[in-house]
């Protein structure tokens, strides 16, 4: 059952993302020419601007450096319609990830989570929780083991305040194991095909029923073959986009964002996931993985 309230309280990393699209391979201790743009990125902060664009009213709950990068992304963020309820770590560097761009617009990331990395429990203010009505968790909250302890306290939290719970798991690649058990009771897991395959050994959608004695749904994205969503009444999916892929960055957490605006509005879950699409297309059609700040209006 969707809580009551109002807001979504996203936990995650923020950070800037340095995006150099290249043409060709790069030629290893040469030059390869690119176009480099430098932007407010990190998964949570991510998820957090598609909400905004889709019509929420997200907290994003993240820890940054007491340095210009940290500055820059919280006035960045708040200028999007993100409230932002950083820590500041006065010895650690804002998070920052290089991403590398090909001409098929496949990325390759070079993450240093910096201060994210030490995120801890006493950043989560338990107020934040007051009259929200969900809270989503950036995976690589939880694949870090140093910042682990705060991804589960503040899913505990969450639960005893009674909202809803999300979690992306982010990276299949860094799934360990012990994951399924720190996310069980979860209302919505948002694995990828990669993921997919990391948890149950399969990448078909309909394999995601075995995680259902551990959340309560599945929804799952397969890049151009689109979305599904699986729970205990079956396995619904819908076809991606038609849209000319530029940059992949970020695509996951606007599908994300897309998905859980209409969730949490009351859509059903066919219209959750078109929402989903729907966001994730408009991320790959242009270089970033946040919406352009000048186009901000509702996607609803």
């Amino acid at each position: 059952m969707r809580a009551a309230g109002s807001g979504i309280v996203v936990v995650g990393d923020a950070g800037l993302d340095v995006v150099a699209r290249h043409s060709g391979p790069i030629v290893h201790g040469g030059d390869s020419r690119a176009s480099v743009t430098i932007e407010p990125g990190g998964a949570g902060a991510n998820t957090a601007v598609w909400l905004a664009a889709c019509g929420s009213s997200p907290v994003l709950v993240a820890r940054v450096g007491a340095d210009s990068a940290g500055r820059q992304v919280h006035a960045e963020l708040t200028a999007a319609g993100v409230r932002c309820a950083f820590a500041v770590d006065p010895d650690a560097a804002t998070c920052c990830v290089v991403v590398l761009v090909d001409d098929t617009g496949q990325r390759t990331m070079l993450p240093d989570r910096g201060a994210n990395a030490r995120f801890s429990p006493d950043d989560v203010n338990p107020e934040l929780l007051a009259g929200s009505s969900h809270l989503h968790l950036s995976g690589y909250v939880l694949l870090d083991a140093s910042s682990r302890p705060a991804g589960l306290e503040v899913l505990r939290m969450a639960r005893e305040a009674g909202l809803t719970t999300s979690v992306d798991p982010q990276s299949a690649a860094l799934i360990y194991d012990g994951f399924l058990d720190d996310v069980r009771g979860v209302d919505l897991l948002l694995p990828n095909a990669e993921e997919l395959v990391a948890l149950t050994g399969s990448a078909d959608p309909a394999s995601a029923v075995a995680l259902l004695d551990v959340v309560g749904a599945v929804a799952a994205t397969s890049g151009a073959d689109g979305a599904s969503w699986v729970d205990g009444d079956g396995v619904v999916s819908v076809p991606a986009t038609d849209v000319e892929c530029v940059d992949s960055t970020g695509a996951g957490d606007a599908f994300d964002a897309g998905l859980l605006a209409a969730w949490l509005a009351g859509a059903s879950r066919r219209d959750a996931l078109l929402g989903g699409v729907r966001a994730a297309g408009r991320a790959v059609s242009s270089v970033g993985a946040q919406p352009p700040l000048r186009a901000q209006p509702s996607m609803t």
